[in-house]
């Protein structure tokens, strides 16, 4: 890291005013003047003025992901889907140990990489738990030798807890890890790995974490696997959060559904003081103009197309008329010169607000 930046992050000043201070000769690493674009490790001993100057080291996180199939487990961000991607932490993580591409399920990443180094090696030492579905159906033999141990790349595998879950799934608990080893135990048997999950890394379960999200790992979590692994943190530990509770999903309901104690609502206006009721579709209707090509009886206001019959007050009349009621009207036109009266009904106007 160059030193500029490397005294910024401290907040002891801005790298403008770092370059300034080396400038100067103001500045030292490992007893020797810096200069612009000097470089620094996490362990020099870099002053100003003569005082020491340390950069302050992010918080601890331990994290639990359940990882989804096709992430890759490792830190090279040239690999498409690698972990670190994936996750996208605010802090620069690693994961601990490694899970296949094709497989999912629980592994642990941190920022701590002393806990990291200390896990691997003690790798042989402590249980990782998986759940495995094949391609047929279980035999006592399969389950004897995957217990007992399978030769592959050149060893036999130590033995294992294994038990039978279902016709085609077992669950087996490691003390080893080798690469891709359950797949080719099972290879190595004539069978087929189809899903591979895991479940548990020494005391830290998967449990209900949905795919794809990870959380923190709990004080509780944090305490025994220290003790387990003879490890007191040097630095500071970020605060433990809950576990990702994903939301649930929203539960579209018809609008004629009623809740509990709800009394349907009628489809009629007549409550509203003013408006009209709405008709209903099997009663009869009150006739309105815009009738099409037949007429018959209708109420005080219609219109009539082709075929004429007889109608109330007003008419309006097509080509064949019939006997009206009020005025004669013209052929193709209404009771008055130019179309229909523009007050929509013959004599006085009618009052807003009320059908006739």
């Amino acid at each position: 890291m160059r030193i500029n930046k490397y005294i910024a992050e401290t907040g002891y000043c801005s790298r403008r005013e770092v370059d300034q201070l080396i400038a100067k000769r103001r500045v030292t690493i490992n007893g020797r003047v810096a200069e612009l674009g000097s470089t620094v490790e996490e362990d020099d001993d870099v002053r100003i003025n003569g005082k020491p100057i340390a950069i302050k080291k992010p918080a601890l996180v331990y994290l639990a992901l359940n990882k989804p199939s096709g992430v890759v487990s490792t830190t090279d961000p040239e690999v498409p889907g690698n972990i670190v991607d994936f996750v996208a932490h605010r802090e620069r993580i690693f994961p601990i140990g490694r899970l296949d591409k094709e497989s999912e399920g629980l592994i642990l990443l941190t920022n701590d990489g002393d806990i990291v180094n200390l896990i691997l090696r003690k790798e042989g030492k402590h249980e990782k738990e998986y759940i495995v579905s094949v391609d047929k159906p279980l035999t006592p033999a399969f389950l004897r030798s995957m217990s007992n141990g399978v030769r592959i790349l050149g060893q036999k595998t130590l033995p294992a807890k294994v038990t039978q879950e279902g016709e085609r799934v077992f669950r087996i608990v490691l003390t080893q890890g080798l690469n891709r080893q359950i797949r080719r135990m099972c290879e190595a048997l004539g069978y087929e790995v189809r899903k591979l999950q895991r479940v548990r890394v020494m005391n830290i379960h998967l449990g209900s974490l949905e795919k794809g999200q990870y959380r923190n790992l709990t004080e509780a979590e944090m305490k025994e696997l220290f003790e387990t692994l003879d490890y007191q943190p040097e630095r500071e530990i970020a605060k433990p959060k809950s576990a990702y509770v994903p939301p649930a999903p929203v539960k579209k309901t018809s609008r004629r559904q009623l809740k509990p104690n709800q009394t349907p609502k009628s489809r009629s206006n007549a409550s509203k003081p003013g408006t009209p009721e709405r008709w209903d579709r099997g009663a009869e209707q009150p006739a309105r103009g815009g009738q099409g090509n037949r007429g018959g009886q209708q109420g005080d206001r219609s219109f009539q197309g082709n075929r004429g019959g007889q109608q109330g007050d007003r008419s309006f009349q097509g080509n064949r008329g019939g006997q009206q009621g009020g005025r004669p009207g013209r052929q193709g036109q209404g009771g008055s010169p130019g179309g229909r009266n523009p007050q929509g009904r013959s004599g006085a106007p009618a009052k807003p607000g009320k059908r006739r």
